[in-house]
């Protein structure tokens, strides 16, 4: 039995898809929300360069990713920035707890 390198990837997709919706839903962590958010992106990311692959313009999939990935960065610099701020202000990074703080 041999596995074609699309469906490989499919299957990796749908692991990274997966992991990261589940570090979303489970975690209250705010850390680890981003890192969750991270692993979601990298399989979004490795979806469009499969679906370069398979659609025969592996350019325009990988220029996609790489876009992706320059946004990806922004926004996990910016989300991490805001999670040490708000440890710093609140002392804590539990989502829960900061969800029933009133100032």
């Amino acid at each position: 039995m041999s596995l074609s390198l699309p469906l490989l990837s499919a299957v990796a997709v749908l692991g990274l898809l997966g992991i990261g919706l589940l570090g979303l839903l489970v975690t209250r962590n705010l850390i680890k929300v981003v890192v969750g958010m991270q692993v979601l992106v990298k399989g979004a990311m490795l979806a469009l360069v499969l679906a370069g692959k398979l659609s025969g313009q592996i350019q325009t999939g990988q220029t996609l990713a790489l876009t992706v990935i320059v946004a990806d960065t922004i926004v996990s610099v910016v989300a991490l920035a805001f999670a040490v701020q708000v440890r710093r202000q609140f002392g804590t990074l539990d989502l829960q707890a900061l969800s029933t703080l009133r100032r």
